[in-house]
Formats: structure tokens, sequence, C-alpha cells
């Protein structure tokens, strides 16, 4: 026997939390996700499961081994498909009727317009690494009058930023420009945890390599970024809940059962802020030197 979809059984367990007009509020949503891989993925997921039905979504690689220990999509027989169609097809299983248009070249940093069009939220999937595309695509949120999220995963945690047209921009608080991009990746990794509660379990300091474009990770931080930026997007949605954007940031940290709320005016400017940059630069010509 086969059972049709029903929007409104799929999503009933939702109500409660929400009220059947937010339900419905969410259903006519839409969210751009740029990056599909360990946390774009299951941010997707998270967010068709709470009932939302029209995603603009980007990416252009394809499902490795190497991704099987956090990315959502990355199965034996998803190898070497590209994780753009892979996600849509898992989003589509969620729920038939979701409107989902796809960025196969994933977002070019020449024109984000065209991806973000029409959005209500970004929620940022990026890989770390992607400068260009990152600083291009929240300027854009910026400018349109779209608020972003972004989760990072940390160790067994994560790192929560939001961006408010109306506050600080992500420039502004990163401070980016005129770096090349292993000063990027410093400042980056800086920014989103001032509270840095992932550092003091980094058993093998090795195993980051900035320079080098390499880092641990784990599933745990992907799960809990998903629930994060999730629940900001809900609220950023429904217009209900405290929603504090950068310089405002929350770190949540499993392994050492900790939670942090910090505030760096300035952003990476802040002195608090310059001389963690500092110290980390000093560490990273060290790893340079040794190598």
């Amino acid at each position: 026997m086969t059972t049709q979809f029903s929007y409104e059984e799929a999503f009933s367990r939702n109500l409660g939390w929400f009220t059947e007009a937010e339900q419905a509020r969410l259903r006519r949503s839409t969210i751009a996700i740029a990056g599909l891989g360990g946390v774009g993925g299951i941010h997707l997921l998270t967010l068709a499961r709470l009932g939302i039905s029209r995603f603009r979504i980007a990416d252009f690689d394809t499902f490795g081994v190497h991704n099987f220990n956090r990315q959502v999509g990355a199965t034996m027989s998803t190898l070497d498909r590209p994780k753009i169609e892979v996600l849509a097809e898992q989003a589509r299983d969620i729920n038939p009727d979701i409107e989902i248009e796809c960025f196969p070249q994933g977002v070019s940093p020449d024109d984000p317009d065209s991806f973000l069009k029409g959005a209500d939220v970004y929620v940022d999937g990026l890989d770390f690494f992607a400068f260009s595309a990152r600083r291009a695509t929240f300027a854009a949120c910026h400018r349109l009058g779209i608020p972003a999220v972004t989760a990072a995963p940390l160790g067994m945690g994560t790192g929560l930023l939001v961006f408010s047209p109306q506050g600080m921009s992500f420039e502004e608080y990163f401070r980016l420009e005129g770096c090349d991009e292993t000063e990027q990746a410093l400042r980056f990794l800086v920014g989103l945890a001032p509270a840095g509660l992932h550092r003091p379990y980094l058993v093998e300091p090795s195993r980051i390599d900035l320079a080098n474009k390499r880092g641990p990770s784990t599933m745990i931080a992907c799960n809990l970024c998903a629930g994060v930026a999730a629940a900001e997007t809900v609220k950023l949605l429904l217009g209900r809940g405290d929603v504090r954007p950068a310089p405002w940031g929350l770190q949540f940290d499993a392994f050492r059962n900790r939670m942090v709320r910090t505030w760096r005016p300035g952003g990476n400017n802040n002195p608090i802020q310059r001389l963690i940059i500092a110290i980390g630069r000093r560490q990273l010509l060290k790893q340079i030197t040794r190598a």
C-alpha cells in the first residue's frame, strides 16, 4: 500500500513549539545554503524537517571517502556523486513538495546576488577556507538586507554568529581585507570562537595546518551546528526569540559541558582578539619553521 505524502501530517509534531500559522510561514520561507559538506548538508536536512519548503543550494564538489567522518550525505553509495545532487534527493525524500533551486557551479564571488535572490535567511555551509566566496556572499547579504547565520564546527562543539543587515557586517567583524590566505584563516578561526572552548582538549595540535588547508573535524560538531543554526533561523523567520547579532557570539562545547556568550566590540580589532591573533601568528610561524 502506498502512503500519500501530506505536509500537515509530516510536520504535525512541530506544532506546539510552533503555531499552525507559524508552521505555514516556515513552509513559505526561502533559505539559501552555500556549501553542502560537513555543516551545509545537515543544515539542509534539518531545516527541511522543520517544514521549510523553499531552498536555494550551491555546491560544486563530489563525495569522497575522506568525507565519511562528518558529512551526512557521504556513503558508499554516493561516492563520487555531486553533493548537491545527493542532498537535493534526500531533502525531496523528506518533503516531495519541496522547491529546490540548485547551483551546481557553487556561489560565484562575482555574482552572489543571483544565488541569494528571494532568500529570507542565508545559512553558511561553505568550506572553512572558501574565503573569497564567503566574503562576497556575506557582503551581498548585508547589502540586500538578508540576515546571515554561521555555525562553525569546533572540536566537539559549535561557535555561532549571526550577521544582521542593520548591524556589524562580516568584514567589519573579521577584518580579512588585505590579508593573505593563512592570515585570513587565522582571523576567521579566532573570530568564530573568541572563547576558545575547544582548544584545551586538542591532543595533537600538529593536525591543524592552516597553511596547507587541513584540520580535524567531528560529526558531533556538525550535528550541534545544525541545531543551533536552525534555531536561530527559525527565530529570524518567525520574529520571536532572542537573536543577538555580531559582535555578540555564542560557543557551546559538548565535550567540556560549557557554553559561553561572547561580546567583542570591534570584532577582530578588539584588543583581546588582536592579542589572540598575535599569539596564533607566532604559533603558526613556529609550525612552519619546524616543517
